[in-house]
């Protein structure tokens, strides 16, 4: 059983509109630290704005509207004592298409320093030491070392998403948050985003949104089934897949169902 030490992210009785349209429906749900947890479920099911509830990135949308709680590392995001900077800082998204910074790849890495430290408090050398740093963790150091002030958007597009995720890990975040990250990969790039995931496991939380259920298999500890903006079921993915509790759920991996 679970504590509350181990609990990354809690939602209790979130729901969520759209206008006057009901896109999540009375959602409790605890994700564990340390793991990769996988969102799952068909198109409209609320996957995406499920995972957009953890950082607040759906506020950015007009005649939104919740209800509930969500809880991220122990606090009420939506407190306003929380603030919003900060709850973005330790919790980091990537989305569907990488999306690095017109910029080079050193400035994409620190750029997260800069905008959240005071101009001035860091040194050259710490900034340094930040892309090193970041760029080995995801991967990408050995291939990039000598092209840092070439342009990001400029890499393969592979490239281009560990770039994105490199991006956050110098602001030390626990939690990261992937939509969909593999999309716009082929073969090669979707296995090298999912060996990084695997590597990255344990020191982050991993929250994925995934249409590929091949990929939810592979890649995620736990999975969790949406349907209709409801948490259908919550278990570990090996099974949710072999020995589903819920006959929808079973409908859905075994490809009867969206």
């Amino acid at each position: 059983m679970s504590t509350p030490e181990d609990i990354a992210i809690e939602t209790r009785s979130l729901n969520l509109w759209y206008g006057s349209f009901q896109a999540l429906r009375d959602v409790n749900l605890r994700i564990r630290r340390g793991l990769i947890t996988s969102l799952i479920g068909p198109s409209g099911c609320g996957k995406t704005t499920l995972l957009r509830c953890f950082n607040r990135i759906n506020e950015r949308y007009p005649n939104v509207r919740t209800t509930g709680e969500v809880r991220v590392l122990g606090h009420d995001i939506h407190n306003p004592e929380v603030a919003l900077e900060e709850l973005r800082r330790h919790v980091g998204m990537v989305f569907q298409r990488p999306n690095p910074l017109p910029l080079s790849v050193y400035e994409n890495v620190v750029f997260g320093l800069r905008v959240h430290r005071p101009a001035g408090t860091l040194s050259r050398a710490e900034l340094d030491e930040a892309v090193e740093r970041a760029l080995t963790e995801v991967g990408l150091w050995r291939d990039l070392r000598d092209r840092l002030r070439h342009r990001a958007t400029d890499l393969q597009l592979e490239q281009q998403q560990k770039l994105c995720i490199a991006r956050l890990l110098p602001l030390k975040p626990e939690v990261i948050l992937m939509d969909e990250p593999c999309s716009a990969l082929d073969v090669e790039g979707t296995r090298a985003i999912e060996e990084l995931m695997f590597s990255l496991r344990e020191r982050y939380t991993i929250v994925i949104v995934t249409h590929n259920m091949a990929q939810a298999r592979r890649a995620s500890d736990e999975c969790v089934f949406m349907l209709l903006g409801e948490v259908v079921e919550h278990r570990r993915t090996v099974d949710l897949f072999l020995a589903p509790a819920d006959p929808r759920t079973a409908e859905y991996v075994e490809g009867r169902y969206g």
